[in-house]
C-alpha cells in the first residue's frame, strides 16, 4: 500500500512539474496592460508625427517644356529639383514623398500647375527620377511643407545622370 502510494506522489510531481516548467500556451497567454499614461517615447513620436499638408497624385513634366519661363521666371530645367503647385507660394520648398516606394526628395516651387484635374503636383522630370516613378508618369505621393535652406546648402543632394555636355563621336 506504500509502494502505491509513493508511486502516486511521485507520478502526482512529475505531472505537476511538467505543468510548471512549461510557459502558457496560445490560449492563456495575455497582453500586457495598456498603460493609461503614454511613455515619455510615446509622447515623442506623437508629437514627432505631422499632418501631410496633402496626398494625391503628381506627375512629372520635362523636355518638352525645357528652357521656357516658369511662373518665377527663371527657365525651366528639367533636371532641377522643383515643382509646379497651384496655390503654394513660388520659392517654397516642399518635401514629395512616393507613397508606392518610400522614397523621397525635398523640390522648390517655381511654376504653377498642374493643369489636369485630380493631380497635386507636377514635378520636374529629375526629381521624378529621384522618386523613382519616371517610368509610370503618375505616383500617388505625400507633401510635407519644409523650410527653406538658411545657408548656401542646397536641398539638391541627388546625384542625376545629365547629359553629357560635349557629345563624343
Amino acid at each position: 500500500m506504500r509502494r502505491r502510494l509513493a508511486h502516486g506522489l511521485a507520478l502526482a510531481f512529475m505531472v505537476a512539474s511538467l505543468g510548471a516548467a512549461q510557459g502558457p500556451n496560445i490560449s492563456e497567454a495575455t497582453p500586457a496592460p495598456n498603460r493609461s499614461v503614454p511613455t515619455t517615447t510615446q509622447s515623442r513620436k506623437q508629437a514627432g508625427k505631422q499632418k501631410p499638408y496633402q496626398v494625391g497624385t503628381a506627375s512629372w513634366y520635362g523636355q518638352d517644356f525645357e528652357g521656357k519661363p516658369t511662373a518665377s521666371g527663371e527657365p525651366y530645367d528639367m533636371y532641377d529639383m522643383t515643382a509646379a503647385h497651384l496655390t503654394l507660394p513660388l520659392g517654397s520648398y516642399v518635401k514629395v514623398t512616393n507613397l508606392h516606394n518610400g522614397r523621397s526628395v525635398v523640390v522648390r516651387v517655381n511654376d504653377r500647375g498642374p493643369i489636369v484635374p485630380g493631380r497635386i503636383i507636377d514635378v520636374s522630370y529629375g526629381a521624378a527620377q529621384a522618386l523613382h516613378f519616371r517610368a509610370q508618369g503618375l505616383q500617388r505621393v505625400r507633401l510635407d511643407l519644409v523650410q527653406a535652406p538658411t545657408t548656401k546648402q542646397s536641398f539638391e543632394t541627388v546625384a542625376m545622370n545629365r547629359p553629357p555636355l560635349v557629345q563624343l563621336p
